[in-house]
């Protein structure tokens, strides 16, 4: 399932807890989409001549940033070059992100129109106060309003959540995971805050200003999320995401079961998985950079990375525990023997106390072992030690 993404830098005003690269200033859009038309072009030709390549692809996906930004006009353009440089699935999903606050309703039905069929709202919550805490620039009025006509328009939509705020409390938490439920969107990933190093809400944590919740308040959030989900007929699929049956996002589960990625943007992180090397790139987070070194007419990779052996059996442990669970024959393939020889004790621990599955073909958490799933994992790749 080899996917395509695109990294839109541009935002009207960066959010505290966000280290994802994004720009405030939108000056340079044209100049940055006429940058990314050029770099399509230049990906496509080395690929063309990459044995390794995938010949298909079946997701794209729209982050950033922000994609609402663009114009169904702008849009249109990358999709076109896109269609023309690779082969895209007849059924591929197509992810575009949106901003409540950065949305323009009367182009929903253009984007539809283009192709695009799944939009995901980055909401985090239902609480004004909350949304000004976090410097989101829409209200709860308008996420509301900007779902309700995306779900007149696109039959696929997410929306993102975020819990374990400051002072925040599992009531409150409880009323933002009901209200999701009650607009009738069939995809919810709901995140606990993180104070990433470099951003504005860790520095306030480093001064005083603020407090992360505590760990036993934020287990009892995480709880409440899996359970009020599961009532509703979402079923958890991966330690942060939900959905009911047929709308997990296939763009991210190509993510967490390796597959191919190919990125095109500032800060775009890619992955080819081929049948004789896994490599990863990076481009170079910084627009400026990233123009002029299209514009001279060069990839923009900033880092490139061949994958060990010894890597790849990692990020499968790590990845897989996080999400649908571990192929115990691709495990078997990359590190010589099965998964439950070479961590017999803690995959047996695992499976009796409920922690995991382990059936012919993977080892997967349950519910009760998803908020351990990276305690484990490094249990299960030491389990030889």
């Amino acid at each position: 399932m080899p996917s395509l993404y695109l990294h839109i830098p541009f935002c009207e005003r960066k959010c505290i807890y966000c280290n994802f690269y994004s720009v405030e200033n939108l000056d340079s859009r044209g100049r940055f989409l006429q940058a990314l038309l050029r770099e399509i072009d230049l990906r496509a030709d080395q690929l063309a001549s990459d044995p390794e390549a995938p010949t298909s692809y079946s997701t794209i996906f729209f982050g950033g940033g922000t994609p609402s930004l663009l114009s169904p006009e702008q849009l249109g353009s990358i999709l076109e070059s896109l269609r023309r440089r690779f082969v895209i699935a007849p059924d591929a999903e197509i992810t575009m992100e949106c901003n409540p606050g950065a949305l323009t309703e009367g182009w929903l039905a253009d984007y539809r129109s283009l192709g695009v069929n799944r939009l995901s709202f980055g909401v985090q919550s239902f609480h004004d106060d909350d949304l000004q805490f976090l410097s989101r620039i829409h209200t709860a009025s308008e996420a509301r309003r900007g779902i309700t006509a995306a779900m007149r328009v696109f039959d696929n939509v997410s929306l993102d959540l975020i819990f374990a705020l400051p002072g925040q409390t599992t009531e409150r938490w409880r009323s933002n995971l009901r209200e999701g439920v009650a607009l009738g969107t069939e995809h919810i990933s709901a995140y606990a805050l993180i104070f990433e190093e470099g951003t504005p809400l860790n520095a306030m944590r480093l001064s005083g200003v603020v407090s992360p919740a505590p760990d036993d308040l934020d287990a009892e959030m995480y709880a409440e999320t899996m359970e009020t989900l599961a009532e509703h007929g979402f079923h958890q699929y991966e330690v942060s995401n939900y959905a009911k049956p047929g709308r997990e996002c296939r763009h991210n589960l190509g993510y967490w079961e390796r597959q191919t990625y190919i990125s095109f943007g500032p800060s775009a992180h890619s992955f080819l998985r081929g049948e004789t090397r896994q490599e990863r790139w990076a481009n170079i987070s910084s627009l400026t950079a990233y123009l002029q070194q299209v514009e001279a007419g060069t990839l923009p990779v900033a880092s490139r990375e061949l994958l060990s052996s010894q890597l790849i059996l990692e990020e499968m442990v790590m990845l897989g525990l996080r999400s649908r669970g571990v192929n115990r024959a691709e495990f078997r393939q990359v590190a010589g023997c099965d998964l439950a020889e070479y961590a017999p004790n803690t995959v047996a621990m695992l499976a009796t106390q409920g922690y995991a599955t382990l059936s012919e073909h993977v080892l997967s958490m349950t519910p009760k072992g998803y908020p351990f799933a990276d305690r484990f994992a490094v249990e299960l790749l030491v389990g030889r030690k």
